[in-house]
């Protein structure tokens, strides 16, 4: 099994070309994401927080956030990066001491989110990480979120400019990638990663283009968010309900056979 730092590098080498990630939620959805050809697995914080009964915003506490990470990095061999959301602290040393724990744990990354704070607060988040890892001797991949976009923080004309702002101040702290969830314009997403050198993550939402398109513009990385969740969820409660309200079970057999041989897996 590679270390926490040999997954780091490989986890870092993986943006120099596509990488698409579908976005776990548990042991077996991230062995699915494995066994589907994933270079690495994410979470989606979203998704795990319902997994555990949870809902999304930081609500889970800290020992289930270690606990679905150890179910996790159990079942897989590939780079498993978490989504540690704002980092459940405002406090950047305590951030800090969260990350390492999760370094501890063998985590080769983690995405960490301004939300609508202050992205003065990210930054200083950012650096007390890389100077904690630094001082343990270790390291790991920082994806730095900016949501500039996703809760429209700035009036329309001021967002792609904000959003440069924030990666240029984000990349000074040390962070290793910059994500931009609802950037779907090519030429935007061109202009963001011509601006700011880091390996810019992009997330799927409809009408986005395909992957190859775009890795054209300058993209390093496309991930589903909770996606995948509600997708694996949506059709589960459909199942159910025609199986509850109708009588029949019509729905339970579309994808039932796709389902992967997880005793297999795990056996």
């Amino acid at each position: 099994m590679p270390t926490q730092g040999e997954q780091v590098a490989r986890l870092r080498a993986l943006h120099g070309d596509m990488l698409v990630l579908p976005n776990a939620w548990d042991a077996a959805s991230a062995r699915m994401a494995q066994e589907a050809g994933g270079a690495a697995v994410a979470t989606s914080s979203a998704a795990v927080a319902w997994a555990n009964g949870y809902a999304d915003g930081e609500g889970m506490p800290r020992d289930v956030v270690l606990a679905a990470t150890r179910a996790v990095l159990r079942v897989v061999t590939v780079p498993v990066t978490i989504d540690s959301e704002t980092g459940y602290s405002d406090d950047p040393a305590a951030v800090a001491a969260h990350v390492l724990a999760l370094i501890e744990l063998g985590v080769a990354g983690i995405n960490l989110e301004d939300g609508r704070g202050s992205p003065d607060l990210l930054a200083a988040k950012i650096a007390a990480i890389k100077a904690a890892a630094k001082a343990r001797g270790v390291d790991i991949f920082i994806n730095a979120r900016c949501d500039i976009y996703l809760f429209d923080l700035v009036p329309d004309a001021d967002k792609l400019e904000a959003l440069m702002a924030r990666g240029r101040m984000y990349q000074a702290a040390g962070a290793d990638g910059f994500f931009a969830p609802l950037l779907s314009s090519l030429g935007d997403i061109a202009a963001v990663a011509q601006a700011i050198p880091l390996p810019l993550n992009v997330l799927m939402m409809k009408g986005l283009a395909p992957v190859a398109d775009l890795q054209k513009a300058g993209a390093r990385r496309v991930s589903a968010g909770a996606l995948t969740g509600r997708a694996a969820y949506g059709q589960g409660a459909r199942a159910m309900k025609m199986a509850l309200e109708e009588g029949r079970y019509d729905t339970m057999f579309e994808t039932s056979g796709d389902c992967p041989n997880f005793n297999a897996f795990f056996g």
